[in-house]
């Protein structure tokens, strides 16, 4: 077995393996140690002995074994001798009809409203997506001890709050589906804007959770939206530049993830969804086709508009509008929007009073916006709309570039 087939299997059954043994042992951090170790072993044995014909059940035993075994030889751990008292038989090879897989229970312990969202996430990517505590705190620009605070903090307040490892009860569900949602949805959006390992971690997750919840119309919008936004990957950026949705070539869309996307919204329809993740895959979806269908865009717009509540929705809706009914129609929404440090609404207003000839109204929407960037394609973006209007935004100290 070659390395690529090990780093697939850590890839695939890393949270499953983590999920039952923290169900069995009721410690993230001793599943954790125990799981390294039966990889390690794994990466010895495996290409020198062969592959096994289950290897998600080798992997559990195995370190089963081994955390029962450390807990026997470290006797301070009084408050686990009950985990001795499992008979012998456990430590038999598992039988793969009944191998339960407790990854559902692992996502809702680790976002449980009781911890904070930047909790969620970190702990969400470390345990179900297996990446390591640098590569999390890489992701989201902190410093690796800072990141491995917040993963010890966590893992101490499920201890200590008592979280029950398991899914809560059908009164509870849509409250923590939501927060299940919204962490892989973050992870996803901070990827999207250029992290592809992290986008494909969301993407890992949204298919992990289509599998263990496939009847909840939700989740696959969510895996829908998704999809279709990945597809779009390769027509973002041009020689490390954003390229803004009118302006992409259609022909570097992934027409295999648009189907992908497309497959789970239609399944999301069936299942008689309503939700916003479905809106706005459905958004996404129209937005593959050419020409658009702006009026339709608009109308779903309004919809996402009235299940969130959101002026951010409201200002997509404004552009839709501009784009089936003219600028002034969508300015007239623009303006009565009080989104005033959002970059996003000062870009828009530059754009549709550039449209409508206001040019001097349009330099100064563009100059508050760059003010409000502090990613540097978002940057250079508005800087060429700007020389476009003939204004050279003021240099920049080459140390903020």
């Amino acid at each position: 077995m070659v390395a690529t087939d090990l780093d697939r299997v850590f890839r695939d059954q890393w949270g499953r393996v983590l999920a039952a043994l923290i169900g069995f042992l009721g410690d993230f951090d001793l599943a954790e140690e125990a799981a390294q170790e039966a990889f390690a072993i794994a990466a010895d044995r495996w290409p020198r002995d062969g592959y096994p014909n289950n290897p998600g059940v080798w992997l559990v035993t195995t370190a089963r074994n081994r955390a029962i075994d450390r807990i026997r030889r470290d006797r301070t751990l009084v408050a686990k001798t009950r985990l001795l008292q499992v008979p012998a038989a456990v430590e038999d090879p598992l039988d793969t009809t009944s191998f339960p897989d407790e990854r559902l229970e692992l996502i809702f312990t680790c976002c449980h409203p009781a911890l904070a969202t930047d909790a969620q996430v970190a702990l969400t990517l470390r345990t179900l997506g297996g990446l390591t505590t640098g590569e999390i705190a890489r992701a989201f620009l902190v410093p690796e001890p800072t990141m491995a605070q917040r993963l010890v903090r966590a893992k101490r307040k499920i201890r200590g709050a008592g979280i029950p490892f398991r899914v809560p009860p059908a009164h509870l569900r849509p409250e923590r589906l939501a927060a299940v949602l919204a962490v892989v949805y973050l992870i996803f959006n901070e990827g999207y804007a250029g992290r592809g390992d992290l986008a494909a971690e969301a993407l890992h997750l949204g298919r992990a959770l289509t599998e263990l919840m496939p009847d909840e119309p939700e989740v696959h919008g969510l895996l829908a939206l998704m999809l279709l936004l990945d597809a779009r990957r390769e027509a973002r950026f041009e020689d490390g530049e954003l390229v803004l949705l009118a302006d992409q070539d259609r022909a570097l869309l992934d027409t295999v993830e648009v189907a992908q996307g497309r497959a789970a919204l239609d399944r999301a329809f069936a299942l008689l969804g309503r939700g916003p993740y479905l809106v706005q895959a459905a958004i996404a979806s129209l937005h593959a086709e050419e020409p658009h269908d702006w009026p339709q865009i608009a109308a779903l717009y309004g919809e996402l508009a009235r299940l969130t509540g959101s002026p951010v929705v409201e200002l997509n809706r404004a552009v839709a509008i501009a784009e089936a009914e003219g600028p002034e129609a969508g300015l007239a929404i623009v303006d009565r929007l009080e989104l005033d440090d959002y970059r996003y609404l000062h870009a828009t207003r530059g754009e549709l009073l550039s449209r409508l000839g206001r040019t001097d109204e349009s330099r100064d929407a563009y100059r508050r916006a760059l003010a409000l960037a502090h990613d540097d394609a978002e940057r250079r973006l508005l800087e060429r709309r700007l020389g476009e209007l003939g204004d050279s935004p003021p240099s920049r100290d080459p140390g903020t570039a």
